[in-house]
């Protein structure tokens, strides 16, 4: 009987001040019915978020809470939940739907396929939905993907996509240090390290304005090169 039979994901959606869009965006993951659980996890909100979220765990009887008690980033809240996710795969969802939940399914699908691999959802490969806001951030990115592959000898198009899918047993087997936006930089470093397969597949992609709560700077990108620096030679 093949493995991916037995396949089942949890979706994680961190989430900081998001009253504007968790709603539609979890109401969102639950059309797709490809989680089998959905994690929110409250960075420490001081906003309404925190009454929304407790409001969708009655909705939905595969929704669960986790609540933090302070503000650390998105890499913190997978930290936070990692020892009690029981799927056998997992995914991160930003609450702010700048990516298509619909995409999920698609990487899935790929997922069951390649059990071992690590799936990125790229917003630069191929032809998709999408529309970018700030033209510097997008540059950046490619400017960051492109000194991750020289470094790594590999060829990802989009090193900071949200949309990353990988096993637990990945997860479990390595030692999350980032807080923040460089927890996409760390997973991918460490998945690379092992020379396991590495695919990607287009995704949709909306941006949204700093006005609609857009929390990713510029100065976050010469985080993320300093952490492309760090998981390139160091564990």
């Amino acid at each position: 009987m093949n493995y991916y039979l037995f396949m089942n994901l949890t979706v994680v959606v961190p989430f900081y001040n998001e009253e504007k869009f968790l709603n539609e965006s979890v109401s969102k993951l639950e059309s797709v019915k490809v989680a089998k659980y959905i994690y929110l996890i409250d960075d420490c909100s001081t906003d309404n978020s925190l009454a929304i979220a407790k409001d969708l765990t009655k909705k939905y009887d595969n929704v669960k809470l986790f609540t933090k008690n302070i503000n650390e980033g998105k890499g913190s809240c997978l930290k936070y939940i990692q020892n009690q996710i029981e799927t056998t795969h997992l995914i991160m969802h930003d609450a702010d739907l700048e990516q298509n939940p619909f995409n999920i399914s698609d990487i899935f699908n790929i997922a069951k396929e390649n059990k071992d691999s690590l799936i990125i959802g790229s917003r630069t490969l191929g032809k998709a939905n999408r529309i970018k806001k700030y033209k510097l951030l997008a540059l950046a990115n490619f400017l960051l993907s492109l000194i991750f592959n020289l470094l790594h000898f590999s060829r990802i198009s989009d090193i900071s996509s949200g949309y990353i899918m990988y096993s637990v047993d990945f997860l479990n087997s390595i030692n999350i240090k980032e807080k923040s936006f460089g927890i996409e930089v760390e997973i991918i470093s460490k998945f690379v390290k092992l020379n396991k397969n590495i695919i990607e597949i287009p995704i949709d992609y909306s941006g949204r304005t700093y006005a609609d709560g857009k929390k990713i700077k510029i100065s976050d990108g010469f985080n993320i090169f300093f952490k492309i620096l760090k998981y390139r030679f160091t564990d």
